[in-house]
């Protein structure tokens, strides 16, 4: 992959895409890309060097590039990809391009259908502080580097950095990888557009972990319906709360939103790590990046002071204004799981204030298939607010809008309404104390309004 020195991105803007790009950009490429919308992320990587830009215009495309990778998220009559493809360019998906360059280095995929990115994030993060030759690919920014591409050098082989990086199930993506350390936090349902049902989600999970070698290492929460049918292969588990996990949590304890907790590794007690975020599920995210910082041979001062630096992901858990009468939380959850998960930590952290949730659905099939699900999770807060369905790649579903999680929650206080409307409704209402917007579509573009709006409220 060090070979190509002009690399053409389609749909740069996202995450994943935007990593891969600084990629190469670290390797000496000449790096451009094309998006639909300027955001914050690719004006960062225009100061970065790299070159964007967002007409759809034939002539803007590079006629040199060596290599164009796109993702799936591209519809296939996009103008660009198919003069590509009608030349004589090399093209390939991006999960391609990542399992490619995951053959040349010692490879820790993280898999698992909630918690990939903060796990990922704080194992790199272990791993850059105790100067580790190492390289990671998120899929959220990391506070601590601004970026979702970490990388530090260091005077070894390629076999001997260790690529760390997450294993995106959707359209099977992460069994283009290598892995020779497998994590895997959740195994739920999801992407049912891709799999049809649970039984395949989990067969496809399966094969995921036979990709390691036989020397090679898994790491699994406890009480995923894929475990007994793993076998050949070194394995710890682990969890929040389970004494049959291999590896988990004791007790825990909370100062001023940070968490402090003690841990059980294989019957030797760990105490009192710290980790400044807030969620319960964060401490078992750190379990996991624990667990494979042992196997990699750190030793639990090194790991222990890590995790107490870790500042934590863009859009995960994310304090955004706080004032003596509104909090303001955001976080990236899409998943039922995941807006559990953070409900119960906002919870745990504001016992006694009313706690309004404010959610974009990402995905119509996803809408449809967990309906039921999105309405019991969403109904651990005490207001809820809807906005319309963020499409991404999909098409409209005939049927399919916020009404139908609307329906199904279990709250006296639950509304609906249009985008363009939150901001007045949030003027206009004064009575909630916290609240959470979440969602992996684009609500997170009203937080700078809505932080001025909160403060505006109290003077």
């Amino acid at each position: 992959m060090n070979s190509y020195r002009k690399v053409f991105f389609i749909g740069i803007g996202g995450i994943g895409m935007s990593a891969l790009a600084r990629y190469f950009r670290t390797l000496g490429a000449e790096v451009s890309g094309y998006d639909l919308t300027s955001t914050s992320l690719t004006q960062q990587l225009v100061r970065e060097g790299i070159t964007v830009f967002y007409d759809d215009d034939l002539s803007l495309y590079p006629k040199d590039a060596e290599l164009v990778i796109y993702t799936p998220a591209i519809p296939s009559a996009h103008k660009g990809l198919n003069m590509y493809r009608s030349g004589n360019y090399l093209i390939k998906k991006r999960s391609e391009v990542l399992g490619e360059i995951s053959e040349n280095y010692f490879t820790v995929a993280v898999a698992g259908s909630h918690g990939k990115t903060t796990v990922t994030s704080m194992l790199a993060h272990i791993l850059y502080s105790c100067q580790k030759p190492m390289m990671a690919f998120l899929g959220g920014i990391c506070t601590n580097y601004e970026s979702n591409f970490i990388y530090n050098s260091g005077p070894c082989n390629e076999k001997q950095k260790i690529m760390i990086v997450e294993a995106d199930e959707y359209d099977r993506s992460f069994h283009r990888l290598h892995p020779d350390v497998a994590i895997i936090t959740a195994v739920d349902t999801d992407h049912l557009d891709i799999y049809g049902n649970k039984a395949e989600i989990d067969k496809a999970f399966i094969e995921f972990v036979g990709l390691l070698p036989s020397e090679g290492f898994l790491v699994i929460k406890k009480g995923q319906s894929i475990e007994p049918f793993i076998s050949g292969v070194s394995m710890l588990s682990y969890s929040l709360e389970s004494i049959f996990a291999d590896v988990f949590c004791i007790r825990y304890s909370i100062n001023q939103g940070h968490y402090t907790f003690d841990l059980n590794f294989r019957g030797e007690e760990i105490k009192n790590i710290m980790l400044r975020l807030a969620g319960p599920h964060n401490i078992e995210n750190a379990i996991a990046a624990y667990t494979v910082s042992r196997y990699l041979g750190l030793n639990n001062e090194q790991i222990c002071n890590a995790l107490s630096s870790f500042k934590g992901i863009k859009r995960r858990f994310e304090k955004i204004f706080e004032n003596e009468r509104y909090t303001l939380i955001d976080d990236y959850a899409h998943h039922p799981e995941e807006i559990k998960a953070f409900l119960r930590g906002v919870r745990e952290l504001y016992p006694k204030r009313k706690i309004t949730a404010i959610f974009q659905p990402h995905l119509y099939s996803r809408t449809r298939d967990l309906a039921d699900e999105f309405a019991q999770s969403l109904s651990l807060a005490d207001d809820v607010v809807l906005l319309e369905i963020y499409p991404a790649r999909e098409q409209p579903i005939p049927g399919v809008s916020s009404q139908l999680i609307y329906d199904r929650i279990n709250l006296k206080n639950k509304h609906i309404i249009e985008k363009k409307d939150l901001i007045d409704w949030i003027e206009a209402n004064d009575t909630f104390e916290v609240l959470a917007t979440i969602g992996a579509g684009d609500i997170d573009r009203f937080l700078p309004q809505i932080s001025l709006l909160l403060e505006k409220k109290v003077i």
